[in-house]
């Protein structure tokens, strides 16, 4: 029997965590065992390599899609025809498709999913979770029929929506079919959502987000079967690959943009604005295709007219689209691997400062830097939206990025679109194009995407002020107490702390690999492999542990199983420096001896002794001193001078070469406080000034991980020692970092936690303030 619950929960996570423990009253053989069972078995689908296997199989969907947005009533008509085939090797007598509309059906478990509380001040964000749930929301299926149009039997179980086969779908065949359905778009900004409208009060126009929007088929696979897990709006989808032909009919004032290319733009747009997108096709500024004046025209009046656009996709596993009057669109050719790519964005007249500065720059920078590290974007479109949003489609994701009325802005809301666009944008790749299953792994598109936007964030400033991936950024998560932790290979329904799980700690461990364990070259060879193999195929953790292992020969298994697999912390303590050097000469090795019986015998009763002036017996009555009173018994005698030169006459010359060098010999001991394994780097500060950095592998810590010993040679003296000087690992705990100990001053901030939108930032405006004077 297949087991289901491959790493599904924090329940199976955590079963695994105790079998891994395969010493567990040791101080070693735990860390540094091979995950083994812990991943899945491989087979004729998936190898041991990593890579895809000779029998790999993976479903496919086509989709005819035509669609009605009622402007007058935020309401969505939509009809589609869908032709399913059967790649597996597996009979099929039913399909589920995903409903996720449903999530704000008022009898959507997601109505119910979490506790909430009453506080002195709510805004209606916070009793979005309390209030009555609007009842007509969800999604209303019309019809549900063969292609001959017969009606079929179907089964909604909330978000999801099984329809049984007329009969018994065998591997290799194709099935078509229809659905019709309608429903009532949600407000995003009231009862969240990842797709919906805003509604603007100014101007009393609507901006449409249209995702999540149509019946999708769930993902069948060889390592779970049917992906039927309920969409509760946290873990977001997993969707079979398919060619799409979409079309949407909107007012005709409307702009529309969407997942794939415009098959009508010369009947959509006016020759002006048709124009515009011809000379686009070969600019390397954006271009304005539907101007700021044409925007706040069209803007002010309503057509009660219709126009109708239609777009195509290949090989694309999702279709969303954006319409409303008040937009804004530019757009640039980008050159990416020596193809073109259409970098565009939409955004309104709020958006405008920020939007027709870097938006469109931003998409073309990312799609480059990301094809750098993985393979070359293969879409000809990539587009942002400004939505207040952050939220990503194939080709086209909603971001936010708004200025204050007068034009100003804030650093922070500039570095926070910049970033939000960035990581949605790159979300074409993960997991658009290497398409991980979100309902089950969260991290193995939002931590690799986030990991990849950090690379893209500092590739584009120096000076970016990336909020995650660099390590000292993730330590005050992992120093929380150990009930408000769980892996990174946990759901996504499961998790507490969503961001710092899902994003920050996956793209800091994978800065850690690049940066500090395996190095850039190797590093970056592996990666770009993962992305290569899985390209437009379903990966699963161990696909990508063992690729990375595959194609780079580094055992990471105790790197795997300590970030994704544990919650342990790094805190690695330096407890003690002791420095040695070389004796035999006579000289040396007796005033050594008398400092060392000199302080034994110092101690405070002595000192305060002297200093009061007190008579001493011996001192007093001179007949109690005799030869050992007057004794040294540190000088150096022909005896001691004799026995070195012997010494000195038998060495070899590699000992005379080593002895004479007179080296100094530090011995460090090192403690593991916090249970997470990692290298040792330490910084050597010479009493001259100068610096020097060794680097240890974690595997110092195979034989013993609690307490490790290393001896290093130094041709100078040492002033000082400090671990992790560059801050790469993460450490909880710098204070038991260094010898000398150094004591560093604490700040802290008393400040007010006010609600955002998503991938939102805010802060101080000096623009404004500037603007002012």
């Amino acid at each position: 029997m297949r087991k289901k619950c491959y790493l599904t929960g924090l329940l199976c996570s955590s079963i695994l965590l105790l079998q891994a423990q395969q010493n567990p009253g040791s101080n070693h053989g735990n860390r540094f065992e091979q995950l083994g069972t812990m991943l899945q078995t491989p087979n004729m689908y998936r190898s041991a390599s990593g890579a895809p296997g000779p029998k790999y199989w993976q479903q496919r969907a086509d989709y005819e899609i035509e669609a009605q947005l009622d402007d007058e009533n935020q309401k969505l008509t939509g009809s589609e025809t869908v032709t399913y085939f059967n790649n597996s090797p597996d009979p099929l007598t039913y399909l589920w498709l995903q409903l996720d509309e449903n999530e704000h059906d008022p009898k959507s478990e997601s109505q119910f999913f979490d506790e909430n509380k009453m506080s002195g001040k709510m805004t209606m964000y916070d009793l979005r979770t309390i209030l009555p749930v609007n009842q007509e929301l969800g999604v209303k299926i019309v019809k549900v029929t063969d292609e001959s149009g017969k009606a079929l039997p179907y089964t909604i179980n909330q978000t999801m929506m099984r329809i049984d086969l007329p009969k018994t779908l065998m591997p290799g065949e194709k099935f078509r079919f229809k659905v019709g359905w309608w429903y009532k778009m949600s407000n995003r900004t009231v009862e969240g959502g990842r797709g919906g409208y805003e509604f603007f009060p100014e101007d009393k126009n609507y901006l449409y987000t249209v995702s999540q929007w149509y019946p999708r088929l769930a993902v069948y696979s060889d390592f779970q079967g049917w992906q039927n897990k309920q969409f509760t709006g946290r873990g977001e989808f997993a969707l079979t690959f398919g060619n799409f032909k979409v079309k949407m009919t909107v007012p005709a004032d409307h702009v529309v943009g969407a997942t794939g290319e415009c098959q009508n733009y010369k009947e959509m747009l006016s020759p002006a604005q048709y124009q515009r997108w011809q000379k686009a096709q070969s600019s390397k500024e954006p271009v304005e295709v539907v101007t700021l004046d044409e925007a706040k025209n069209a803007m002010a009046g309503k057509a009660k007219a219709t126009k109708t656009w239609i777009y195509e996709a290949q090989n694309v596993r999702d279709f969303a689209w954006v319409s409303s009057r008040r937009l804004v669109w530019d757009a640039m050719a980008a050159n990416v691997e020596g193809n073109k790519v259409m970098a565009m964005s939409y955004y309104g007249p709020e958006a405008y400062p920020l939007y027709r500065r870097y938006s469109t720059k931003v998409v073309a920078h990312t799609v480059k830097s990301y094809s750098k590290h993985t393979i070359p974007y293969p879409y000809p479109v990539a587009i942002s939206v400004e939505a207040a949003n952050g939220m990503e489609y194939p080709m086209i994701c909603f971001n936010y990025g708004r200025a204050d009325k007068d034009g100003t802005y804030s650093e922070a809301t500039k570095n926070g679109m910049i970033g939000v666009i960035t990581h949605e944008v790159g979300h074409n790749f993960f997991p658009m194009i290497v398409n991980s299953d979100e309902r089950q792994w969260t991290w193995m598109d939002e931590g690799l995407n986030t990991f990849c936007q950090f690379m893209a964030e500092q590739e584009w400033d120096n000076n970016f002020p990336s909020s995650r991936g660099p390590a000292h950024k993730i330590v005050d998560y992992m120093k929380m107490p150990k009930d408000q932790l769980e892996p990174i290979m946990t759901n996504s329904e499961n998790i507490i702390q969503f961001g710092p799980n899902a994003y920050a700690k996956p793209a800091t461990a994978l800065n850690i690999l690049r940066e500090t364990v395996m190095g850039r070259e190797l590093f970056d060879f592996a990666f770009r492999e993962y992305a290569r193999r899985w390209a437009f195929k379903h990966p699963t953790p161990a696909d990508f542990f063992r690729t990375m292992e595959d194609a780079s020969a580094v055992d990471l298994d105790w790197f795997w199983r300590g970030w994704f697999f544990g919650t342990e912390p790094v805190d690695i303590s330096l407890d003690s420096v002791k420095w040695f050097r070389f004796s035999g000469d006579p000289v040396a090795t007796k005033q050594a001896a008398k400092e060392v019986y000199d302080k034994g015998l110092d101690h405070i009763a002595r000192q305060r002794n002297k200093a009061s002036g007190m008579k001493f017996a011996v001192d007093e009555d001179t007949s109690l001193q005799d030869f050992y009173s007057k004794w040294n018994r540190f000088e150096v005698t022909p005896e001691d001078k004799a026995a070195y030169e012997q010494f000195y006459n038998n060495l070899t010359p590699a000992e005379k070469a080593v002895y004479e060098s007179k080296k100094n010999f530090y011995e460090l001991t090192f403690s593991n406080k916090g249970g997470l394994v990692m290298p040792l780097i330490i910084e050597w500060t010479y009493t001259d000034g100068t610096k020097e950095i060794d680097r240890i592998s974690a595997y110092i810590w195979r034989k013993n991980e609690n307490v490790v010993t290393r001896v290093f040679v130094k041709e100078k003296q040492v002033a000082s020692v400090k671990l992790d000087p560059l801050r790469e690992t993460a450490d909880i705990d710098e204070s038991n970092n260094m010898w000398p100990r150094e004591t560093a001053p604490s700040r802290f901030e008393l400040f007010k936690s006010t609600n955002a939108v998503r991938g939102a930032s805010t802060g101080d405006n000096p623009m404004k303030k500037a603007a002012a004077k």
